[in-house]
């Protein structure tokens, strides 16, 4: 068996041509030869088909993509045929990945960036009221289609509450894209609602701004400025952007859950009507960040104050005994 080719037929279907090149998967334009459907295809690399683990996990992807129905997502097509390797059959969308569209026309009008991230929160909501997780949104994974609507794809990672936890071999313990994960799931933690809440608020922050939260010339340098700092507001890159439009962005991507949204459809109520100040009439803020100290300064502290503590005891016991025998003396000296 080899990775499959553009004009290669798998099960009665034609590739026609690569849409997309994943770490785990590649996804393919082919055409059903008995119908003339076009659809698209998913098709796991080599060296992960081997791994039993991950077949199951794609199975369950699979299976997942196939029960679901929400216009903001991608379809899955049942299989025609027996299958002959591991594969996804899904509905072929034409149009743009949303990194695409910045790539190539810049940062949207914030109308525009606003009505994206609605509908692909609408999209997230449906999952989450499913027990479902999707723990990979990015621009990579929304297609912006000719009619100007979206749909959110990709599966691969979800998690799905009732779910068995599957340890996929060769992968990092924390899934996701490091960028658009947030600070907790960084951390090691699994992630929960919050965690797709703050990857949806980072993909509108880039959509208005057409950059990053956080500033850094590599993935590590930003990777450091989201564990050590705040981002950085969109309206420093975009003067006299709708202070309620950094409101809603700025609460999707804080860095704490506790102060986060909770759920999609508390961001997706704000985005259909962002508001203009908080409760009690004065505009949104953070909370300060605290940051986490090191542990090794932390030890190194508390062993001096206890050495200083130790010291300081020491002599005031001293003192003491000193007290208590000049006391004993004057006693002596008076007795009869």
């Amino acid at each position: 068996m080899r990775e499959l080719g553009i004009g290669d037929v798998l099960d009665g279907y034609r590739v026609e041509s690569l849409l997309a090149r994943g770490g785990m998967a590649s996804i393919f334009k082919a055409v059903d030869e008995e119908t003339g459907e076009i659809v698209a295809l998913k098709v796991p690399h080599l060296h992960y088909e081997a791994d039993v683990v991950f077949w199951e996990q794609f199975r369950r992807e699979e299976e997942l993509a196939l029960r679901l129905d929400h216009p903001g997502l991608v379809r899955a097509r049942p299989p025609r045929r027996e299958k002959s390797r591991v594969y996804l059959v899904l509905e072929y969308v034409p149009g743009r990945s949303l990194s695409q569209v910045v790539r190539e026309d810049g940062p949207l009008p914030p109308m525009q960036a606003v009505a994206i991230a609605r509908e692909t929160c609408d999209a997230l909501a449906y999952l989450h009221a499913q027990g479902i997780v999707h723990r990979d949104v990015k621009p990579d994974n929304v297609l912006h289609g000719p009619d100007g609507h979206v749909k959110l794809l990709d599966l691969g990672i979800a998690h799905v509450g009732t779910a068995r936890k599957l340890a996929l071999s060769g992968l990092s313990a924390s899934i996701g894209t490091p960028d658009y994960m947030a600070p907790e799931q960084l951390r090691g933690r699994p992630g929960d609602q919050r965690a797709d809440v703050y990857a949806l608020g980072t993909t509108l922050y880039e959509l208005v701004t057409g950059r990053l939260p956080y500033p850094g010339a590599d993935a590590e340098a930003r990777l450091r400025a989201k564990r050590l700092g705040d981002p950085t507001p969109p309206s420093a890159h975009v003067p006299g952007l709708a202070p309620a439009l950094e409101v809603v962005i700025l609460r999707a991507i804080e860095p704490d859950p506790e102060h986060r949204y909770a759920r999609a459809v508390d961001l997706l109520a704000d985005l259909k009507e962002p508001p203009i100040v908080a409760p009690g009439g004065q505009p949104w803020r953070r909370e300060p960040r605290r940051h986490r100290a090191d542990p090794r300064v932390v030890g190194a502290v508390a062993a001096i104050v206890a050495a200083i503590a130790l010291v300081v005891g020491a002599g005031w016991l001293s003192h003491l005994r000193g007290q208590e025998e000049a006391a004993s003396r004057a006693a002596a000296s008076v007795a009869p």
